[in-house]
Protein backbone atom coordinates (compact mmCIF):
# COMPACT_ATOMS: atom_id res chain seq x y z
CA UNK A 1 0.00 0.00 0.00
CA UNK A 2 1.41 3.40 -0.98
CA UNK A 3 1.91 6.33 1.35
CA UNK A 4 -1.23 8.17 0.20
CA UNK A 5 -3.34 5.03 0.62
CA UNK A 6 -1.94 4.51 4.13
CA UNK A 7 -2.66 8.16 4.96
CA UNK A 8 -6.20 7.91 3.58
CA UNK A 9 -6.92 4.75 5.60
CA UNK A 10 -5.10 5.65 8.82
CA UNK A 11 -7.05 6.10 12.02
CA UNK A 12 -8.09 9.72 12.52
CA UNK A 13 -5.69 10.23 15.44
CA UNK A 14 -2.72 8.85 13.50
CA UNK A 15 -3.50 11.01 10.48
CA UNK A 16 -3.90 14.12 12.64
CA UNK A 17 -0.58 13.42 14.40
CA UNK A 18 1.18 13.05 11.05
CA UNK A 19 -0.43 16.26 9.80
CA UNK A 20 0.58 18.19 12.91
CA UNK A 21 4.20 17.36 12.05
CA UNK A 22 3.60 19.12 8.72
CA UNK A 23 1.84 22.18 10.19
CA UNK A 24 1.13 22.51 13.90
CA UNK A 25 -2.25 24.19 13.56
CA UNK A 26 -4.81 21.80 15.06
CA UNK A 27 -7.61 23.29 12.99
CA UNK A 28 -5.56 22.79 9.81
CA UNK A 29 -4.74 19.17 10.69
CA UNK A 30 -8.33 18.33 11.63
CA UNK A 31 -9.64 19.85 8.42
CA UNK A 32 -7.19 17.93 6.19
CA UNK A 33 -7.82 14.65 8.04
CA UNK A 34 -11.60 15.10 7.91
CA UNK A 35 -11.69 15.40 4.12
CA UNK A 36 -9.96 12.08 3.44
CA UNK A 37 -9.72 10.12 1.21
CA UNK A 38 -7.74 12.09 -1.36
CA UNK A 39 -7.56 10.59 -4.86
CA UNK A 40 -4.02 11.83 -5.47
CA UNK A 41 -1.22 13.97 -4.07
CA UNK A 42 -2.39 17.01 -6.03
CA UNK A 43 -5.79 16.89 -4.36
CA UNK A 44 -4.20 16.57 -0.92
CA UNK A 45 -1.89 19.52 -1.59
CA UNK A 46 -4.78 21.62 -2.91
CA UNK A 47 -6.77 20.89 0.25
CA UNK A 48 -3.73 21.77 2.37
CA UNK A 49 -3.32 25.08 0.52
CA UNK A 50 -6.99 25.94 0.97
CA UNK A 51 -6.81 25.14 4.68
CA UNK A 52 -3.62 27.19 5.00
CA UNK A 53 -5.23 30.24 3.42
CA UNK A 54 -8.08 29.95 5.93
CA UNK A 55 -5.86 30.02 9.05
CA UNK A 56 -6.95 32.59 11.59
CA UNK A 57 -4.37 34.71 13.41
CA UNK A 58 -4.61 32.31 16.36
CA UNK A 59 -4.17 29.26 14.10
CA UNK A 60 -1.10 30.85 12.50
CA UNK A 61 0.35 31.72 15.91
CA UNK A 62 -0.20 28.12 17.04
CA UNK A 63 1.58 26.77 13.95
CA UNK A 64 4.46 29.24 14.17
CA UNK A 65 4.96 28.49 17.88
CA UNK A 66 5.91 24.91 16.96
CA UNK A 67 8.39 25.88 14.26
CA UNK A 68 12.09 26.14 14.81
CA UNK A 69 14.42 28.26 12.75
CA UNK A 70 16.56 26.32 10.29
CA UNK A 71 19.93 25.42 11.73
CA UNK A 72 23.29 24.44 10.33
CA UNK A 73 24.82 21.03 10.01
CA UNK A 74 27.15 20.47 12.95
CA UNK A 75 30.15 20.34 10.58
CA UNK A 76 29.62 23.98 9.49
CA UNK A 77 32.26 26.47 10.64
CA UNK A 78 31.73 28.07 14.05
CA UNK A 79 31.56 31.53 12.44
CA UNK A 80 28.58 30.41 10.37
CA UNK A 81 26.83 29.04 13.48
CA UNK A 82 27.46 32.35 15.28
CA UNK A 83 26.19 34.48 12.38
CA UNK A 84 23.07 32.38 11.96
CA UNK A 85 22.32 32.33 15.71
CA UNK A 86 22.63 36.13 15.87
CA UNK A 87 20.36 36.59 12.85
CA UNK A 88 17.74 34.22 14.26
CA UNK A 89 17.87 35.95 17.66
CA UNK A 90 17.32 39.37 16.08
CA UNK A 91 14.41 38.09 13.99
CA UNK A 92 12.75 36.26 16.88
CA UNK A 93 13.15 39.31 19.10
CA UNK A 94 11.40 41.48 16.52
CA UNK A 95 8.63 39.14 15.42
CA UNK A 96 8.19 36.81 18.44
CA UNK A 97 8.31 33.61 16.40
CA UNK A 98 10.88 31.49 14.61
CA UNK A 99 12.05 32.53 11.16
CA UNK A 100 10.40 30.19 8.67
CA UNK A 101 11.53 29.72 5.11
CA UNK A 102 10.90 26.89 2.70
CA UNK A 103 14.14 25.70 1.15
CA UNK A 104 12.52 22.92 -0.86
CA UNK A 105 14.23 22.73 -4.23
CA UNK A 106 17.13 24.97 -3.17
CA UNK A 107 20.65 23.57 -3.50
CA UNK A 108 21.89 22.75 0.03
CA UNK A 109 25.06 24.75 -0.68
CA UNK A 110 22.83 27.86 -0.96
CA UNK A 111 20.75 27.31 2.20
CA UNK A 112 22.84 29.45 4.54
CA UNK A 113 22.93 32.37 2.12
CA UNK A 114 19.17 32.09 1.48
CA UNK A 115 18.38 32.06 5.19
CA UNK A 116 20.69 34.96 6.08
CA UNK A 117 19.48 37.01 3.11
CA UNK A 118 15.87 36.19 3.93
CA UNK A 119 16.25 37.29 7.53
CA UNK A 120 18.08 40.48 6.54
CA UNK A 121 15.41 41.43 3.98
CA UNK A 122 12.44 40.43 6.13
CA UNK A 123 13.69 42.29 9.21
CA UNK A 124 12.57 45.48 7.43
CA UNK A 125 8.94 44.31 7.27
CA UNK A 126 6.13 45.60 9.41
CA UNK A 127 4.53 43.02 11.73
CA UNK A 128 1.48 42.41 9.52
CA UNK A 129 3.51 42.11 6.33
CA UNK A 130 5.93 39.67 7.97
CA UNK A 131 3.05 37.60 9.35
CA UNK A 132 1.71 37.29 5.82
CA UNK A 133 5.11 36.24 4.44
CA UNK A 134 5.64 33.78 7.31
CA UNK A 135 2.18 32.30 6.63
CA UNK A 136 3.10 31.80 2.96
CA UNK A 137 6.42 30.17 3.88
CA UNK A 138 4.60 27.95 6.38
CA UNK A 139 2.15 26.92 3.63
CA UNK A 140 5.07 26.02 1.36
CA UNK A 141 6.75 24.06 4.19
CA UNK A 142 3.53 22.18 4.89
CA UNK A 143 3.23 21.23 1.19
CA UNK A 144 6.79 19.92 1.12
CA UNK A 145 6.29 18.01 4.38
CA UNK A 146 3.00 16.50 3.14
CA UNK A 147 4.61 15.39 -0.11
CA UNK A 148 7.40 13.78 1.92
CA UNK A 149 4.86 12.15 4.24
CA UNK A 150 2.90 10.44 1.49
CA UNK A 151 6.05 9.55 -0.47
CA UNK A 152 7.63 7.85 2.54
CA UNK A 153 7.22 4.18 3.28
CA UNK A 154 6.67 4.82 7.01
CA UNK A 155 3.34 4.71 8.71
CA UNK A 156 1.41 8.02 8.99
CA UNK A 157 2.03 8.24 12.74
CA UNK A 158 5.81 7.90 12.36
CA UNK A 159 7.86 11.07 12.80
CA UNK A 160 8.70 12.92 9.62
CA UNK A 161 11.46 15.32 8.71
CA UNK A 162 9.49 18.35 9.81
CA UNK A 163 12.37 20.73 10.48
CA UNK A 164 15.34 21.13 8.22
CA UNK A 165 18.99 21.43 9.03
CA UNK A 166 21.21 23.35 6.66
Amino acid sequence: MGGLDRFNHALAGAAETALLACCASRRWALRIAAHRPYPDLGSLLAAADEASYDLSAADLAEALADESSPGLHESAPQAAHTALAAAHAAYESSFRHAFVICLDGVDPAEHLDRVLTGIRVRMNNEQDEERSIAADELRRLARARLAHLVASQSEPDAPSAAHGVL
